[in-house]
């Protein structure tokens, strides 16, 4: 298994550089901001936050990566305060056209709730999708929707988010 494991990695890398054209806007190390609706329960907010992230060329016109996210949000009201939102996420994309690069993630998310000024982690899974556009070879305007079920049936979240960024 792990001769496998060894070989499918091997040929990944070494069959990369050939994908890279047909992906090339949209692979190598990100870093942007975002900021967009949020909705929680019945509370409507702006949410607002970082990324960074790192995208490979999987195969002609399909990209894989990883992102981390750290956000924030307005949402809160009546003794309930939504802060500090962690989450680490998988990405696979379609390089639709040489400049928009299609998407959908999913990952982990944590996020911290206050109640009358007692505060909790709640964990739960976010996914989402969207779309990418390489303004330039290193710019790009991005905009997403992004879905967080959360553990402990506390319910649900639903971000629309749009964003800049640079790749390095």
């Amino acid at each position: 298994m792990k001769t496998v494991i060894f070989a499918a990695i091997a040929a990944a890398c070494v069959s990369a550089p050939a994908f890279a054209q047909d992906a090339a806007p949209f692979t190598g190390p990100r870093a942007g901001v975002t900021l967009g609706y949020d909705n929680a329960g019945d509370e409507d907010g702006f949410a607002y936050g970082v990324t960074a992230g790192y995208d490979l060329a999987l195969a002609p016109r399909i990209t894989g990566g990883v992102e981390v996210s750290l956000g924030d949000t307005t949402v809160g009201d009546s003794g309930v305060e939504i802060s500090r939102d962690l989450a680490a996420s998988l990405r696979l994309g379609f390089v639709a056209t040489p400049r928009v690069l299609a998407f959908g993630k999913v990952g982990y998310a944590t996020t911290r709730i206050e109640t009358l000024g007692v505060g909790a982690a709640f964990e739960g899974v976010r996914f989402g999708g969207g779309l990418e556009f390489a303004a330039t070879p290193n710019t790009y305007i991005s905009a997403e929707y992004q879905r967080t079920e959360y553990e402990q049936n506390i319910g649900g979240r639903d971000a629309a988010m749009v964003g800049v960024g640079f790749r390095f």
